[in-house]
């Protein structure tokens, strides 16, 4: 996935990959822009397969295709892990490592070729990096890097090692957020709930959400991002059952539901431990809903340890789902393992897709008859607090509305606009 942000004076970023790799592009074309950089494109790459490294590869060759004269800098995952493969292409002006994309001295340096060091040496201190979303939404990356080893991902070779933004630095940021108009704040990182581990002190993630939430009274909502439940602390709990701020939606780090392929994907949890997570967030905070990332078709994964993971859906209680396709990553110790055959995989994922929109469908018909908490955005469209879209016709964005939920289509709730009130 793909999306591409143009901003005067002609400095563009064309993002795969993840939501942390948006917040990056984001601040990527500020300090590009700032640097007086033009006629820019900024390719900020992903690496979690690699058919994202291919895409990213041919969206290049296309750029450069309909605009000859056009700059390109490639960054971001793939291009830290395998600087050469874009170095190597003649459209590509200069390649920049993870580190030096977040040096804003970087893009005011027009050095031709290669800038990759060792992700593993970078600066232990991690840069501020935000990001907006139809100027309702901010994203302010807390975190980044991983000190965790699955075995399907490559990601802590692109990233380097776990590094958190400043407990009072994350405040700072996200006091200016809510002081620009922002009224909800995503917190994100590559493994959220790795945060503070290499601070003074050692401040957990729900140190610094209790510490948002009480330094910045202004802000309307707090939401997290995807986070591994078995790293979740005793402060982050506590926080869902006290604070209606912190907003009630949460997507886990789940991969799959048999214990075995968990064993074997590296994992630090067990299948009783994400239930078990899930019904505990529940019985505090009875409205909350949860996505998970799943993998359909790890190799080894049979039938029986399928279905295991198709029935988490139904004993987590799990509403939106990510399902990806298991497809090998060179580099990785799974591209070694025993392979499932292609279609098998293909129906593995299918079958996960269908079930998790039958239990999206579930949730979007318990909602009406219900009057949510909806912030407005662009298009007529918004959120609820637990995330679940709702159309609010010509409601202004950035407005926090009342609607009463009708009916649901496309995946989508249907408010009447009629009976809001404004909050």
């Amino acid at each position: 996935m793909t999306s591409v942000r143009q901003n005067p004076p002609g400095v563009e970023v064309v993002t795969f990959g993840c939501r942390l790799n948006f917040v990056e592009s984001e601040a990527m074309r500020r300090a590009a822009k700032a640097a007086g950089r033009a006629n820019l494109v900024i390719v900020n790459t992903c690496a979690v397969t690699a058919e994202a490294t291919r895409q990213a590869r041919q969206a290049i060759r296309r750029i450069k295709r309909e605009r000859p004269a056009v700059e390109i800098v490639v960054t971001g995952c793939a291009a830290q892990i395998a600087p050469d493969r874009f170095a190597t292409m003649p459209e590509v002006s200069q390649v920049l490592g993870n580190a030096a994309k977040s040096d804003p001295a970087a893009w005011a340096r027009r050095r031709a070729g290669s800038n990759v060091p060792d992700i593993m040496a970078a600066p232990r201190a991690l840069t501020p990096s935000e990001g907006t979303e139809d100027h309702t939404r901010a994203f302010l990356a807390a975190q980044s890097g991983c000190d965790h080893r699955c075995t399907f991902c490559i990601i802590p070779y692109a990233r380097g090692p776990s590094r958190s933004l400043p407990l009072e630095g994350a405040v700072q940021a996200a006091r200016r957020l809510a002081e620009k108009g922002f009224r909800e704040i995503v917190l994100t990182g590559v493994d959220l709930t790795s945060y503070g581990t290499d601070l003074y002190g050692a401040p957990a993630l729900g140190r610094l959400v209790k510490a948002i939430l009480r330094e910045v009274p202004a802000l309307d909502r707090l939401r997290l991002s995807s986070i591994d439940c078995i790293e979740a602390d005793g402060a982050l709990v506590e926080a869902f059952a006290d604070e209606p701020r912190l907003m009630p939606h949460l997507h886990l780090s789940l991969q799959s539901g048999d214990d075995l392929i968990l064993k074997r994907m590296k994992r630090r949890h067990l299948r009783a431990d994400a239930v078990r997570f899930c019904e505990e967030l529940r019985r505090i905070r009875p409205e909350i809903v949860f996505g998970a990332d799943l993998i359909a078709g790890f190799p080894t994964e049979t039938e029986k340890m399928f279905q295991n993971t198709l029935a988490l859906i139904e004993d987590c209680g799990l509403t939106r789902l990510h399902v990806f396709p298991f497809s090998p990553r060179p580099g990785t110790p799974a591209a070694r393992m025993q392979q499932l055959a292609p279609d098998i995989v293909k129906d593995r994922a299918r079958r996960l897709r269908e079930a998790g929109a039958a239990a999206l469908q579930r949730h979007l018909d318990m909602q009406i008859g219900k009057v949510l908490r909806v912030l407005t955005e662009r298009g007529g469209i918004g959120h609820a607090e637990d995330f679940t879209r709702v159309r609010v016709g010509e409601a202004a964005p950035g407005q926090m509305i009342e609607v009463a939920i009708v009916g649901s289509e496309d995946k989508m709730l249907d408010g009447d606009t009629r009976v809001n009130c404004s909050v």
